[in-house]
């Protein structure tokens, strides 16, 4: 009977360390989890900052490319060689007429 006795109570013992070592490592293993969590979510935070930050940058970009088209356009009409002509080289149509003050001369 003592055996049995025993026998129990080291079976007992046993569960216990083993229940014990099993809820440390459980709580171990969410404690990374967590940890990592934490970790995961910093970077996201980052990554949402920095992608608001590139989608900006495109969206300026795009607009600034747009821009550029509409001058590209502008420069090849007649209205842009005209204006151009005139402030740079001083020139002027036929059929216009150019007065001069008498103080710029």
């Amino acid at each position: 009977m003592k055996n049995k006795y025993i026998l129990r109570s080291a079976r007992k013992r046993h569960n216990r360390i083993s229940m014990i070592l099993v809820t440390i490592v459980l709580v171990l293993l969410t404690v990374v989890v967590s940890v990592g969590k934490y970790n995961l979510r910093q970077k996201k935070a980052e990554y949402d900052k920095r992608k608001a930050q590139l989608e900006q940058q495109i969206s300026e970009e795009e607009e600034r490319s747009t821009e550029i088209a509409e001058y590209e356009k502008y420069t090849k009409t007649k209205k842009f060689a005209e204006e151009t002509a005139k402030e740079k080289l001083g020139l002027v149509n036929e059929d216009e007429i150019v007065f001069k003050n008498e103080s710029e001369e």
